[in-house]
């Protein structure tokens, strides 16, 4: 897919504000290798799609907004300063240096997406944030094979692709992502466990299962959620765990 029409789709969701301070953080851009490496995947998508059902969505315009443009949405508020080029690190260089309130040194974070199956939001955070250690937890064989040959062809780093149940991960990671796992309600002890202490949670859902999500984590604290752009329904919601 050509990668100026993918800058033009994810506009939306990297020019919206972030809701942790500086207004300058929405002049976030893409370099021309990060949009590259997304044309590079959505191929690799559609041609795997074509034989295991990865996603509904068919339409590559429409993956680029419904997955990635999502997944870099979720990217700046966990990250605000993770893109290597673009606007946001330099719009604010001294909170990049020292970590601020919503990050710490990205060389030495975490994160463990749950059920990653064609690799969102995890894949497009890892292009957004590539200093980032990234579990990538995929119970099913076939998806956990694209995931392995997406990031073999993005040349990704620091990528551990689990092809087991989340539920017999031992380790405890700083952020942990879940968008579109089977069996929400059930899956939400399990992804709070890999929570570390101070560590986030950051769930890509509809805003009716916001509820369902508070109720069942009382021990996390929950910030507002955050629509989505271009959706009616999709919210971005962060916890994080004190202790």
């Amino acid at each position: 897919m050509n990668p100026a029409r993918i800058a033009e789709l994810l506009d939306p969701f990297l020019r919206s504000p972030i809701v942790l301070g500086d207004p300058r953080l929405s002049e976030a851009v893409l370099s021309p290798a990060q949009l590259q490496s997304i044309s590079t995947y959505i191929d690799i998508l559609v041609r795997w799609n074509a034989r295991i059902n990865l996603t509904a969505v068919r339409d590559p315009e429409e993956i680029v907004t419904r997955h990635f443009g999502e997944s870099f949405f979720a990217a700046r508020h966990l990250f605000p300063s993770g893109a290597d080029v673009g606007t946001a690190a330099r719009a604010c260089p001294e909170q990049s240096r020292r970590g601020g309130p919503a990050e710490r040194s990205s060389a030495a974070l975490t994160l463990a997406d749950l059920g990653s199956g064609a690799g969102f939001p995890g894949l497009p955070i890892k292009l957004w944030a590539p200093h980032v250690s990234f579990t990538l937890i995929e119970s099913n064989h076939k998806k956990a094979a694209f995931l392995r040959e997406v990031a073999r062809a993005l040349t990704l780093t620091d990528v551990d692709i689990q092809n087991v149940r989340a539920e017999t991960i031992a380790q405890t990671f700083d952020v942990v992502t879940l968008r579109a796992v089977e069996r929400f309600e059930a899956i939400l002890p399990t992804a709070a466990a890999l929570v570390a202490p101070t560590g986030r949670m950051a769930l890509l859902i509809s805003a009716a299962q916001q509820a369902q999500a508070l109720s069942t984590l009382r021990n996390l604290t929950w910030s507002e959620p955050v629509p989505v752009p271009q959706s009616r329904s999709r919210i971005l919601l962060i916890a994080r765990r004190l202790t």
